[in-house]
């Protein structure tokens, strides 16, 4: 069963209302028998999970089909078709699926904490050499080289519970020596309370659908329910960085999908789709982030 449709079973077998079970999307709990140590799971619909989240369990998920915006700790990234990522325990993330038409998302994930097996078990000596997917974890991370890693996943779904742990060492095995990026530069050291947690859920929720109009501090921080230098200060202490960066981001990581699409958008309307009131701050910004201008960035692409 899915994140989405467990979501709605929940909803419909205890008659509980949306803003009651929003409360406790942060901290997440992963559905699992009392005894499996490792969790196989498939998401399949119209888009991904897309509450912000975090859960004691290390995520390593493949992407089968579908894209969007992907959200880990303080730093935006996207995700497409194919990629293979690694989220951490309790590293809070959102995923914010592109909808096309009647496209399904798909993704095929392993789940599993670093005792599960064990307290000691990838302490062993024979296991030494998986030391340092864990320590990437911490920062989530993106493969950026697939070698034999992405047909590891497609056998799961016909696997033994066995057969799917093995799997998942010679998944660890591979994902420790491949090449990567890191999906997010700055980790908050403590798990999110229920409120804290509704609060950041819902900062994220109207960052993300607003994002490309007008946006002001009074209005994010009546959201989050705190004054605005409050707010300043929480926000900078669990992201470090402040709300505006944090903006800017987001509205740049969507230019750069606007400019490389296939809908020929000229710069002036990418800055105005992304939410800059104009085309020089538009650029100054892209090029802070990028290090690159919009026009350029366009057509290293296009090549």
């Amino acid at each position: 069963m899915d994140l989405n449709r467990l979501y709605e079973y929940y909803l419909h077998i205890f008659d509980i209302k949306t803003d009651t079970i929003f409360m406790k999307v942060l901290p997440f709990k992963i559905p699992k028998l009392e005894h499996d140590a490792l969790i196989y799971q498939e998401d399949e619909a119209r888009y991904f999970y897309d509450k912000l989240h975090q859960h004691e369990e290390i995520q390593v998920s493949y992407v089968v089909q579908g894209s969007g915006t992907l959200i880990v700790g303080d730093t935006i990234n996207d995700y497409k078709k194919g990629d293979v990522l690694v989220i951490g325990a309790h590293l809070p993330h959102v995923f914010k699926s592109e909808v096309q038409g009647h496209e399904i998302s798909k993704m095929i994930t392993l789940f599993f904490t670093k005792n599960a097996f064990g307290e000691l078990f990838f302490d062993l000596e024979e296991l030494r050499d998986l030391q340092l997917f864990f320590k990437r974890s911490n920062n989530g991370f993106k493969v950026t080289n697939h070698v034999d890693i992405k047909s590891r996943f497609l056998k799961l779904k016909q696997s033994t519970k066995l057969e799917r742990f093995i799997i998942l060492l010679e998944l660890l095995k591979r994902l420790s020596k491949s090449r990567y990026s890191s999906l997010s530069s700055f980790v908050y050291d403590k798990s999110y309370s229920d409120v804290e947690g509704k609060r950041m859920r819902d900062v994220m929720e109207y960052t993300i659908t607003n994002y490309s109009n007008p946006m002001s501090l009074d209005a994010v921080a009546k959201v989050s329910a705190m004054t605005k230098n409050a707010f300043c200060k929480y926000f900078k202490k669990r992201t470090n960085k402040t709300y505006f960066r944090f903006l800017t981001e987001l509205r740049v990581e969507n230019a750069c999908k606007l400019l490389i699409s296939n809908e020929g958008y000229s710069i002036a309307e990418v800055a105005e789709k992304s939410g800059f009131n104009n085309i020089s701050n538009f650029n100054r910004q892209f090029k802070t982030i990028k290090g690159i201008n919009p026009s350029l960035y366009k057509r290293s692409h296009s090549l």
